[in-house]
């Protein structure tokens, strides 16, 4: 495997603050995109430090509205990403920036030619995150996830690189991005209640009889109840469409990347599998891919990746 610096390398950017900027990111990601990670590394060196910049930004801004110091107001959240959301528009308009990732999300926003509509969404749906505690159905819900999801996948396809025209592998890439979410969602709805959010739609769960005391029950005794294993079995199918809707999209990916896609789209889909197989119990363990079966997925998918290399074809839209 390449080591960071030699990504680094092989992407062309050279000794100086730019590398540190990028290590930052990078090291953003791996601490908090493991399964993310994992596949990213199955992708040619020179376009990981792009990918790295585009998770990293998203990790550092999720984390300020997510994981707060014990004395931080949602007034001080607030004020926190009006400064970014200002240092960000100085790097998308030609600016430098003063924060670390930023400078490297600009130099890479500026090498791929990304739209600055995809963060500016971005930050809207962070700070929907300080105010909004419910979603009422699941339109309501996927409002939440083109800024927060979405665009992720539209962001990193020019990074991909595609072998169709970039407009036909979008929507697929974009279903891929709110597939990934709304895992993490019905993985994590304990962990979310504790931060007093609530990201299952509330009519899906009318429908099963279940309100938040139920939910926060649940969370509190570490125990399933039934009406939202039928909640979560619900649930679980709408997540299992948004995988099929994109599906299709990996086979419009550039050779090379593919195999990262894959990788990724696989062992998010197995937490899915995870859940479905501990009858939805949500509350007693975290589900997650054992590091044992990532190595299993991704050592063929690093095999393709190599080969893919090797053999030159043509590429539309990279």
């Amino acid at each position: 495997m390449t080591s960071a610096t030699g990504e680094l390398d092989a992407a062309g950017i050279e000794p100086g603050r730019l590398r540190s900027d990028y290590l930052r990111c990078r090291a953003l990601h791996a601490r908090h995109g493991r399964t993310y990670f994992t596949a990213t590394r199955v992708l040619p060196p020179e376009r990981r430090p792009g990918i790295h910049a585009l998770y990293g930004f998203a990790r550092w801004v999720d984390d300020i509205v997510d994981e707060p110091g014990p004395d931080t107001t949602p007034d001080d959240q607030r004020a926190r990403l009006d400064e970014i959301g200002a240092d960000l528009d100085t790097a998308l308009t030609g600016g430098e920036p003063r924060e670390p990732v930023l400078r490297a999300l600009a130099h890479t926003v500026e090498g791929y030619g990304l739209p600055g509509d995809y963060f500016t969404a971005f930050m809207a749906s962070m700070r929907m995150d300080l105010d909004t505690t419910a979603y009422r159905d699941l339109p309501h819900l996927r409002e939440y996830m083109y800024g927060s999801a979405a665009v992720i996948g539209l962001q990193v396809l020019p990074v991909l690189g595609t072998s169709a025209p970039r407009e036909e592998a979008a929507p697929h890439a974009a279903a891929l991005g709110e597939a990934f979410q709304l895992t993490n969602f019905l993985r994590d709805v304990a962990e979310d209640l504790r931060r007093g959010r609530v990201y299952l739609p509330a009519d899906v769960l009318e429908a099963h009889g279940v309100d938040r005391p139920l939910l926060e029950r649940c969370a509190r005794g570490r125990r399933p109840d039934p009406r939202v294993r039928g909640a979560l079995a619900a649930l679980v199918e709408v997540n299992q469409d948004l995988y099929r809707e994109a599906e299709p999209g990996v086979a419009m990916l550039s050779p090379v990347a593919r195999p990262c896609v894959s990788t990724a789209f696989r062992l998010y889909r197995a937490i899915l599998d995870e859940i479905t197989a501990a009858d939805f119990d949500v509350w007693s363990v975290r589900h997650r891919v054992s590091d044992t079966r990532k190595l299993a997925v991704a050592a063929p998918a690093l095999a393709r990746a190599l080969w893919a290399r090797t053999v030159p074809r043509p590429r539309v839209g990279t």
